[in-house]
Protein backbone atom coordinates (compact mmCIF):
# COMPACT_ATOMS: atom_id res chain seq x y z
CA UNK A 1 0.00 0.00 0.00
CA UNK A 2 1.31 3.41 -0.68
CA UNK A 3 2.09 5.75 1.82
CA UNK A 4 0.25 8.51 1.77
CA UNK A 5 1.59 10.22 4.96
CA UNK A 6 5.15 11.65 4.92
CA UNK A 7 6.34 12.88 8.68
CA UNK A 8 9.09 14.90 9.34
CA UNK A 9 10.45 17.14 11.91
CA UNK A 10 11.05 20.82 11.50
CA UNK A 11 11.36 23.31 9.38
CA UNK A 12 8.90 22.33 7.18
CA UNK A 13 9.57 26.33 5.18
CA UNK A 14 11.83 26.27 3.34
CA UNK A 15 14.27 29.64 2.45
CA UNK A 16 17.68 30.32 0.18
CA UNK A 17 18.59 32.59 3.40
CA UNK A 18 20.60 31.65 5.93
CA UNK A 19 21.68 32.97 9.44
CA UNK A 20 24.87 34.16 7.83
CA UNK A 21 23.39 36.03 5.11
CA UNK A 22 21.06 37.52 7.67
CA UNK A 23 23.54 38.90 10.02
CA UNK A 24 25.50 40.06 7.36
CA UNK A 25 22.62 42.24 6.07
CA UNK A 26 22.43 43.41 9.78
CA UNK A 27 26.39 44.71 9.18
CA UNK A 28 25.97 46.25 6.09
CA UNK A 29 23.33 48.27 7.86
CA UNK A 30 24.89 49.33 10.43
CA UNK A 31 27.37 50.98 8.67
CA UNK A 32 25.76 54.73 7.96
CA UNK A 33 25.90 54.92 11.72
CA UNK A 34 29.28 53.49 11.73
CA UNK A 35 31.06 56.27 9.35
CA UNK A 36 28.93 58.72 11.16
CA UNK A 37 30.12 58.01 14.38
CA UNK A 38 33.93 57.71 12.55
CA UNK A 39 33.01 61.33 11.52
CA UNK A 40 32.17 62.69 14.58
CA UNK A 41 34.11 61.30 16.99
CA UNK A 42 37.18 60.32 15.18
CA UNK A 43 39.93 57.49 16.14
CA UNK A 44 37.85 56.80 19.57
CA UNK A 45 35.09 55.22 17.37
CA UNK A 46 37.65 53.29 15.46
CA UNK A 47 38.92 51.74 18.72
CA UNK A 48 35.92 51.05 20.29
CA UNK A 49 33.88 49.40 17.27
CA UNK A 50 37.40 47.39 16.54
CA UNK A 51 37.63 46.11 20.00
CA UNK A 52 34.76 45.48 20.47
CA UNK A 53 34.24 43.11 17.58
CA UNK A 54 37.40 41.88 18.04
CA UNK A 55 36.64 40.69 21.99
CA UNK A 56 33.12 39.59 21.33
CA UNK A 57 34.42 37.10 18.13
CA UNK A 58 37.38 35.64 20.31
CA UNK A 59 35.63 35.23 23.72
CA UNK A 60 32.56 33.02 21.68
CA UNK A 61 36.28 31.03 19.61
CA UNK A 62 37.33 30.39 23.03
CA UNK A 63 33.77 29.03 24.73
CA UNK A 64 32.85 27.20 21.67
CA UNK A 65 36.66 25.64 21.88
CA UNK A 66 37.56 24.85 25.21
CA UNK A 67 34.33 24.73 27.50
CA UNK A 68 31.28 23.29 25.23
CA UNK A 69 34.13 22.07 22.65
CA UNK A 70 31.36 22.04 20.16
CA UNK A 71 31.06 23.36 16.50
CA UNK A 72 32.88 26.56 15.96
CA UNK A 73 30.03 29.35 14.76
CA UNK A 74 32.22 32.62 14.34
CA UNK A 75 32.16 32.44 10.52
CA UNK A 76 27.91 33.20 10.75
CA UNK A 77 28.68 36.77 11.70
CA UNK A 78 26.35 37.03 15.16
CA UNK A 79 29.53 37.82 17.63
CA UNK A 80 30.45 40.51 14.66
CA UNK A 81 26.99 41.96 15.44
CA UNK A 82 26.87 41.58 18.79
CA UNK A 83 30.74 43.43 18.89
CA UNK A 84 28.67 46.46 16.52
CA UNK A 85 25.85 46.85 18.63
CA UNK A 86 27.70 46.64 22.13
CA UNK A 87 30.18 49.29 20.41
CA UNK A 88 26.70 51.42 19.38
CA UNK A 89 25.62 51.29 22.90
CA UNK A 90 28.49 53.00 24.37
CA UNK A 91 30.42 56.46 25.02
CA UNK A 92 33.00 56.83 22.81
CA UNK A 93 35.70 57.80 25.30
CA UNK A 94 34.99 53.94 27.32
CA UNK A 95 38.22 52.28 28.72
CA UNK A 96 39.64 49.46 26.39
CA UNK A 97 39.19 47.34 29.77
CA UNK A 98 35.67 48.08 30.15
CA UNK A 99 34.90 47.51 26.87
CA UNK A 100 36.21 44.24 27.05
CA UNK A 101 34.32 43.29 30.15
CA UNK A 102 31.47 44.17 28.69
CA UNK A 103 32.05 41.65 25.76
CA UNK A 104 32.38 38.83 27.80
CA UNK A 105 29.51 39.23 29.43
CA UNK A 106 27.54 39.92 26.36
CA UNK A 107 28.80 37.06 24.49
CA UNK A 108 29.67 34.79 27.55
CA UNK A 109 26.47 35.14 30.05
CA UNK A 110 23.79 36.76 27.91
CA UNK A 111 24.78 34.73 24.72
CA UNK A 112 26.47 31.34 24.90
CA UNK A 113 25.14 30.34 28.10
CA UNK A 114 22.08 29.78 26.89
CA UNK A 115 23.01 27.53 24.15
CA UNK A 116 23.95 30.28 21.69
CA UNK A 117 22.18 31.98 18.78
CA UNK A 118 18.57 31.63 18.71
CA UNK A 119 18.36 30.24 21.97
CA UNK A 120 19.34 33.49 24.19
CA UNK A 121 16.53 35.56 25.42
CA UNK A 122 17.93 38.63 25.24
CA UNK A 123 19.72 40.79 23.02
CA UNK A 124 23.20 39.99 23.73
CA UNK A 125 24.56 43.93 23.23
CA UNK A 126 21.78 45.47 25.58
CA UNK A 127 22.81 42.84 28.68
CA UNK A 128 26.43 44.24 27.93
CA UNK A 129 25.46 47.74 27.86
CA UNK A 130 22.87 47.54 31.25
CA UNK A 131 25.80 45.19 32.95
CA UNK A 132 28.27 48.06 32.23
CA UNK A 133 25.75 50.74 33.47
CA UNK A 134 25.42 49.15 36.15
CA UNK A 135 29.00 48.52 37.32
CA UNK A 136 30.39 51.26 35.96
CA UNK A 137 27.87 54.16 36.10
CA UNK A 138 30.33 57.27 35.79
CA UNK A 139 32.46 55.80 32.55
CA UNK A 140 28.90 55.15 31.16
CA UNK A 141 27.76 58.37 31.40
CA UNK A 142 30.29 60.29 30.73
CA UNK A 143 29.70 61.37 27.15
CA UNK A 144 32.05 62.99 24.32
CA UNK A 145 31.10 66.14 22.92
CA UNK A 146 30.50 65.21 19.17
CA UNK A 147 32.55 67.16 16.81
CA UNK A 148 33.22 66.99 12.53
CA UNK A 149 36.63 65.14 11.29
CA UNK A 150 37.39 67.82 9.64
CA UNK A 151 36.16 70.69 12.21
CA UNK A 152 38.97 71.01 14.30
CA UNK A 153 38.93 71.57 18.35
CA UNK A 154 39.98 68.37 20.87
CA UNK A 155 37.69 66.29 21.89
CA UNK A 156 36.30 67.42 25.49
CA UNK A 157 34.14 65.11 27.93
CA UNK A 158 30.38 65.99 29.17
CA UNK A 159 29.89 64.05 32.41
CA UNK A 160 26.56 63.19 33.49
CA UNK A 161 23.86 62.27 31.32
CA UNK A 162 22.89 63.23 27.41
CA UNK A 163 21.01 66.67 26.83
CA UNK A 164 17.81 64.94 27.04
CA UNK A 165 18.42 63.20 30.20
CA UNK A 166 19.56 66.48 31.71
CA UNK A 167 16.66 68.34 29.89
CA UNK A 168 14.08 65.69 32.41
CA UNK A 169 16.28 66.35 35.53
CA UNK A 170 15.94 69.82 35.28
CA UNK A 171 12.26 70.21 34.32
CA UNK A 172 12.07 69.82 37.98
CA UNK A 173 13.55 72.81 39.08
CA UNK A 174 11.82 74.85 35.96
CA UNK A 175 8.37 73.57 37.39
CA UNK A 176 7.94 75.74 40.03
CA UNK A 177 9.30 78.74 37.92
CA UNK A 178 7.18 80.65 35.05
CA UNK A 179 8.64 78.25 32.47
CA UNK A 180 7.06 75.01 31.79
CA UNK A 181 8.51 72.36 30.20
CA UNK A 182 5.94 71.83 27.28
CA UNK A 183 6.34 76.04 26.92
CA UNK A 184 10.05 75.44 27.12
CA UNK A 185 9.82 72.64 23.82
CA UNK A 186 7.29 74.62 22.28
CA UNK A 187 8.70 78.36 21.99
CA UNK A 188 12.19 76.69 20.93
CA UNK A 189 15.21 75.67 23.24
CA UNK A 190 17.34 78.63 22.14
CA UNK A 191 15.34 81.18 23.81
CA UNK A 192 16.35 80.05 26.93
CA UNK A 193 20.23 80.50 26.65
CA UNK A 194 20.51 79.69 30.31
CA UNK A 195 19.46 76.12 30.13
CA UNK A 196 22.88 75.48 28.55
CA UNK A 197 24.56 76.54 31.66
CA UNK A 198 22.22 74.41 33.74
CA UNK A 199 22.77 71.15 31.60
CA UNK A 200 26.25 71.61 31.20
CA UNK A 201 26.97 72.67 27.09
CA UNK A 202 25.01 74.57 24.02
CA UNK A 203 21.70 73.43 23.67
CA UNK A 204 21.17 71.26 20.74
CA UNK A 205 19.39 72.25 17.58
CA UNK A 206 16.78 69.71 15.61
CA UNK A 207 19.21 69.34 12.70
CA UNK A 208 22.37 68.65 14.84
CA UNK A 209 19.85 65.56 16.02
CA UNK A 210 19.66 64.70 12.75
CA UNK A 211 23.01 64.55 11.47
CA UNK A 212 24.75 63.29 14.65
CA UNK A 213 26.63 66.06 15.89
CA UNK A 214 25.34 65.07 19.53
CA UNK A 215 27.06 63.52 22.40
CA UNK A 216 25.93 60.17 23.40
CA UNK A 217 26.86 56.37 22.23
CA UNK A 218 28.46 55.80 19.16
CA UNK A 219 25.31 54.78 17.16
CA UNK A 220 22.71 56.18 18.84
CA UNK A 221 23.41 59.76 17.75
CA UNK A 222 22.39 60.29 14.18
CA UNK A 223 18.68 60.01 13.00
CA UNK A 224 19.16 59.95 9.27
CA UNK A 225 21.88 56.86 9.44
CA UNK A 226 19.57 54.34 11.44
CA UNK A 227 16.80 55.56 8.54
CA UNK A 228 19.12 54.70 6.63
CA UNK A 229 20.08 51.15 7.86
CA UNK A 230 15.90 50.34 8.84
CA UNK A 231 15.79 51.47 5.23
CA UNK A 232 18.27 48.98 3.71
CA UNK A 233 16.89 45.98 6.03
CA UNK A 234 13.51 46.81 4.78
CA UNK A 235 14.44 45.92 1.39
CA UNK A 236 16.12 43.28 1.80
CA UNK A 237 13.70 41.85 3.62
CA UNK A 238 15.70 41.06 6.27
CA UNK A 239 12.87 42.58 8.79
CA UNK A 240 9.41 43.74 8.33
CA UNK A 241 7.60 46.71 8.47
CA UNK A 242 5.44 45.61 11.59
CA UNK A 243 7.40 45.40 14.81
CA UNK A 244 9.67 48.41 14.46
CA UNK A 245 5.99 50.47 13.33
CA UNK A 246 4.03 48.72 16.30
CA UNK A 247 6.89 49.80 18.55
CA UNK A 248 7.41 53.32 18.00
CA UNK A 249 3.56 53.27 17.10
CA UNK A 250 2.87 52.36 20.84
CA UNK A 251 4.84 54.84 22.18
CA UNK A 252 4.23 57.89 20.21
CA UNK A 253 0.20 56.90 21.26
CA UNK A 254 0.96 56.98 25.06
CA UNK A 255 3.34 59.94 24.38
CA UNK A 256 0.29 61.79 22.94
CA UNK A 257 -2.02 60.15 25.31
CA UNK A 258 0.39 61.85 28.34
CA UNK A 259 0.72 65.36 26.52
CA UNK A 260 -3.10 65.68 25.42
CA UNK A 261 -3.54 65.10 29.72
CA UNK A 262 -1.19 67.53 31.15
CA UNK A 263 0.53 69.27 28.14
CA UNK A 264 2.80 71.70 30.69
CA UNK A 265 4.41 68.55 31.98
CA UNK A 266 4.53 66.21 29.20
CA UNK A 267 5.78 68.26 25.33
CA UNK A 268 4.07 67.11 22.17
CA UNK A 269 5.85 64.04 20.61
CA UNK A 270 5.21 65.46 16.99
Amino acid sequence: MENLLTMSGSPHAHTDESVKKIMYSVIYAMIPAMLVSFYFFGLDAVRVIAISVVACVVVEYLIQKYLIKGELTINDGSAIVTGVLLAFNVPGNLPTWILIVGAIVAIGIAKMAFGGIGKNPFNPALVGRVFLLISFPVQMTSWPVAKPLFGGGNMDAITGATFLGNLKEQANNLEAGSVTVGQLMEKGLAQYNELGEIVGYQVTNFQDLLVGQVGGSLGEVSAIALILGAVFMFLRKTITWEIPVSYLGSALVFALIFWWINPDVYINPL
